[in-house]
């Protein structure tokens, strides 16, 4: 079992509880933003664990599209999906490297376009360098952002598996010297005359309007989220654990 952190910041071994079939699409790569309506409390590593309702066909299926289609607009058309989605199960890890606004990802040059339209939420958390479990560990999940059982983590740290994502993406600093320079305001926003052309497409359009209501069905109920901050500031009791 895990063990919850009560918005203290004192995180050592952070984990986030997600939906399927997102959370099983950050561990393999291909979800590279994590989006919350608050800020990320953490940089580095972060645990990933599906919860425990089972996803339907419909929001699988809509939320594969969504990514068929952003990838196909940085040239990867034969993305490849996990096969399954795995529920109350310990997943993988990813690098969280920062947080930004939407808007600041969707402004943001420097990054593949299709990344630039996974921000549908007011905050961005940035995900790198996925790992997933060989074999996911039946555990029970929270709301937020909680540490992991000391005896759970020794056991995921030995069966971790590099996972080779078919778009790798690596977001640049905006102060290389500081790690954590990648916070809310840190990016400049420009005009995308580019991204407005390509949001054009009726069947992005689509793709996108379908990874929107496949997220809705887990955001009827309203949490206090964190008080607006980064690296650890205020609760940490999630609107959804997509």
């Amino acid at each position: 079992m895990a063990s919850r952190s009560r918005g203290d910041g004192n995180y050592r071994n952070p984990c986030l509880t997600m939906h399927q079939p997102w959370a099983s699409l950050l561990v393999y790569g291909i979800k590279r933003i994590e989006g919350r309506s608050w800020p990320s409390p953490i940089t580095g590593r972060l645990w990933i664990h599906a919860a425990g309702k089972v996803p339907d066909p419909e929001t699988i299926k809509a939320m594969e599209d969504f990514y068929r289609q952003l990838y196909a607009l940085d040239g990867v058309t034969d993305l490849k999906f996990p096969e399954h989605y795995p529920v109350s199960r310990l997943l993988g890890c990813v690098e969280v490297v920062g947080c930004v606004t939407s808007e600041e990802l969707a402004s943001w040059e420097d990054i593949p376009q299709g990344v630039r339209l996974e921000g549908l939420t007011p905050f961005c958390w940035l995900c790198e360098q996925p790992q997933k479990l060989l074999i996911p560990f039946e555990m029970r999940g929270y709301q937020g952002v909680y540490n992991l059982e000391k005896r759970i983590l020794e056991g995921a740290l030995r069966g971790l598996s590099p996972v080779e994502a078919q778009l790798p993406i690596k977001f640049p600093l905006p102060d290389p010297r500081n790690r954590l320079s990648l916070k809310p305001g840190s990016l400049k926003k420009t005009s995308n005359t580019s991204q407005s052309n390509q949001t054009s497409s009726p069947t992005l359009k689509a793709a996108i309007e379908g990874a929107r209501t496949a997220a809705t069905q887990f955001s009827k109920k309203t949490y206090v989220g964190p008080t607006p901050g980064f690296q650890g500031q205020g609760s940490n009791i999630n609107d959804r654990t997509r």
